[in-house]
């Protein structure tokens, strides 16, 4: 399919978020391991976990996910706040790509830290962005927050920080997750201090390589100014709730395979 106008590529975009903004694309997604639970914090901080590991083979993400929340006894927010040093012991044999056992260690005694000093990840989220009104901004002091604690330089690299010039896509991905409600089953819609407005599309290769062929980013490089080049679009069709066209994009490029492009 050829997109001869900013009118098709619009009405593409809308037609593409419908077709796989739907709670049939849950199964397949990282974002299946969130859904498991009930409780907020539950949420939030499966969340966290599964899309700190989403990268490589979405089966093999949510399998290790899955495998990290029995670790956690399924109740990882009990097990963030009350665990000892015996169960961390049982964490050191996690391992997801370059994601090891010392740094799911270190998430764990960070993630205590938030939700003890800061009155957890909603609140610290919410209150960076309330100062400056900025999504990467927010990431980026988030990052230096949940690094606070004695920590291995290797963990750093789990945690992208946009003013290293990262697009963020994982944490994008979070925040996505926790402050978007599409009421269609699929983003949650848990934080309300943040506007949706705000979010920013979590960019992987799927998502860039449709943007790029759509016409919609020029650069060639992921990264933090790929993302505001693509954010400049998905404002201009949908200011109030840009990021749903991530689905769009993801969709057409990982089911499609940009065969309508």
């Amino acid at each position: 399919m050829k997109i001869n106008s900013e009118k098709e590529l619009y009405e593409l975009l809308e037609e593409k978020y419908y077709e796989y903004c739907n709670p049939f694309f849950i199964e397949t997604d990282p974002i299946s391991i969130p859904h498991k639970f009930n409780k907020k914090e539950d949420i939030e901080i499966s969340g966290f976990f599964s899309s700190t590991i989403a990268w490589g083979q979405r089966k093999t993400i949510i399998a290790n996910a899955t495998k990290l929340m029995n670790f956690f006894d399924n109740s990882p927010y009990q097990f963030i706040i009350q665990h000892n040093e015996n169960d961390l012991k049982k964490l050191q044999s996690f391992v997801h790509r370059t994601f090891n056992g010392d740094d799911c260690i270190y998430f764990v005694e960070s993630l205590k830290n938030i939700y003890d000093k800061y009155n957890g990840l909603e609140n610290v989220f919410s209150d960076i962005f309330r100062q400056n009104n900025d999504m990467f901004a927010t990431i980026s002091r988030f990052n230096n927050i949940f690094f606070s604690l004695p920590h291995l330089k290797r963990t750093e690299k789990h945690i992208s920080n946009p003013e290293k010039g990262s697009a963020a896509k994982r944490i994008n991905m979070f925040l996505r997750w926790m402050v978007r409600n599409d009421n269609r089953g699929v983003d949650f819609g848990l934080w309300k201090k943040i506007p949706v407005s705000a979010l920013l599309c979590p960019l992987d290769l799927h998502s860039a390589n449709t943007a790029r062929k759509l016409g919609i980013i020029s650069r060639k490089q992921n990264d933090r100014k790929t993302v505001e080049e693509l954010m400049i679009t998905l404002r201009k069709f949908d200011k109030n709730d840009p990021v749903k066209y991530d689905f769009a994009l993801f969709g057409i490029g990982a089911f499609e395979k940009n065969n309508r492009i």
